[in-house]
């Protein structure tokens, strides 16, 4: 059966913070607080993986890794972008990476944000996701 919610995550072959972020994931997703999620792997480097990212509409390509969460929608049995409830600029958890419009992460390369997308980080957004 499906599962209510579904991390897209976007990234590329090779790209050490792609794996990073995967694993963070990996880890958080094996814990049964998280058993309504489930993940995606989008890479952007396949005609699939671009299509999704294309479709998303919100993710810088210059900050992979991302990640977006979706909501299935019961009447079509679609995964659908869950919105922000409150769209900021900056994040108290997680900084610039965070998404505006939509529920999910980017990486900040920028001196604040060093490229990191740490578990917390994570966890702030599939909580956020649920609300």
């Amino acid at each position: 059966m499906a599962k209510p919610y579904k991390i897209q995550i976007f990234g590329k072959e090779g790209c050490a913070k792609c794996k990073t972020l995967n694993q963070r994931l990996d880890k958080l997703l094996k814990e049964k607080k998280w058993s309504d999620f489930e993940k995606e792997y989008c890479d952007v480097e396949t005609v699939d993986g671009l299509v999704a990212f294309a479709t998303a509409e919100c993710i810088n390509p210059q900050r992979i890794p991302a990640m977006l969460v979706t909501q299935r929608q019961e009447e079509t049995e679609r995964y659908v972008p869950v919105q922000t409830a409150s769209p900021q600029p900056c994040d108290e958890v997680c900084g610039k990476s965070k998404l505006y419009q939509y529920v999910g992460l980017q990486t900040d390369y920028t001196d604040e944000g060093k490229g990191i997308i740490s578990p917390k980080m994570i966890t702030a957004v599939l909580d956020e996701a649920r609300r």
